[in-house]
């Protein structure tokens, strides 16, 4: 038997590459400072566009291996960021990536936009009840930016953090657990904005065929809605790297990064979250900056090994 630590953090997220964008300091900050940081993804990204030419015959219009090569990816990138509990709901390939909203691929078989809620949501209530976190970090209803696999992922995380709390629902996956505090990803307007400015000031120097704009980054909100603003500026070398190793996605050239349509985009080191359930986190003269403020740290958790 060994012990978890005190501190406990779920991440939620549709594919390989989203916990690093969304998520990367975040998550090396808390790995730094001994909490437990445990991501579960939904799939294994199977459908995405891939950058480098030398690994265009992975795509699923191809070879459709990119799949597994994306399973290494994230290990590259969870060794980054010193994760050590990443996990595939159901299992590595339970779920496919379903495609963009209102491709083909949303109707295929086994695709995760299909999948059941209850018994996807199952999946995850065991690794609730396992590692009993106190903290969730999810999606928005609209999954950031209308993705069929966010939104199921956003449906599936708050799913499982109702049926987990219920000691009458799957007894066989471990005794309940209430998670104290459930937050959604976004990133405020002005953030936003501002990032957009360094980088069209950057100009020429941006290796990237263009510049997004703000209606590219998911989960964009008004300032007044963040509750906690997480300082990962520390982390910003590892959210980077991490973002690096998802090599098949992402280009990162210094403080900006690009997906496949090479339109560049802010690089952010101090990461945002709404608040979706639980106690509103302890802030002192403005937002709070971290996901625990103010709740107490339960007893270390025993794990079998």
């Amino acid at each position: 038997m060994t012990e978890l630590p005190a501190r406990r953090l779920l991440l939620v997220h549709a594919h390989p590459d989203d916990e690093s964008i969304n998520n990367g300091a975040t998550m090396a900050k808390y790995a730094a400072e001994g909490v437990h940081v445990t991501l579960v993804t939904c799939t294994l990204g199977e459908e995405g566009e891939v950058i480098p030419p030398r690994l265009a015959h992975l795509a699923a219009d191809r070879d459709d291996t990119l799949g597994a090569y994306r399973v290494g990816e994230l290990a590259a990138a969870m060794r980054e960021l010193g994760v050590t509990d990443h996990r595939f709901l159901g299992g590595p390939g339970r779920y496919r990536d379903s495609g963009m909203m209102g491709v083909a691929q949303n109707e295929r078989p086994g695709c995760f936009w299909r999948a059941d809620l209850d018994e996807a949501a199952g999946h995850l209530v065991a690794v609730v009840r396992e590692v009993r976190p106190q903290v969730l970090v999810a999606y928005d209803p609209d999954g950031g930016y209308g993705h069929p696999d966010h939104i199921q992922a956003h449906r599936v995380a708050m799913r499982a953090a109702a049926l987990a709390a219920d000691p009458g629902f799957r007894p066989d996956l471990g005794p309940a657990h209430a998670i104290d505090r459930v937050y959604w990803n976004c990133v405020p307007r002005s953030v936003v904005e501002e990032g957009f400015a360094r980088l069209r000031a950057a100009g020429r120097e941006i290796p990237f065929e263009g510049v997004a704009s703000a209606d590219d980054v998911p989960g964009v909100v008004d300032d007044a809605d963040v509750a906690v603003a997480v300082d990962g500026t520390a982390y910003a070398g590892r959210k980077a790297a991490a973002m690096r190793a998802h090599a098949t996605q992402i280009a990162v050239d210094g403080p900006f990064f690009a997906l496949s349509n090479d339109l560049g985009q802010p690089l952010f080191s101090v990461e945002h979250y709404r608040l979706a359930h639980g106690p509103a986190p302890e802030a002192h003269g403005g937002r709070a900056d971290d996901l625990f403020a103010g709740l107490s740290a339960d007893s270390a958790v025993a794990e079998e090994v």
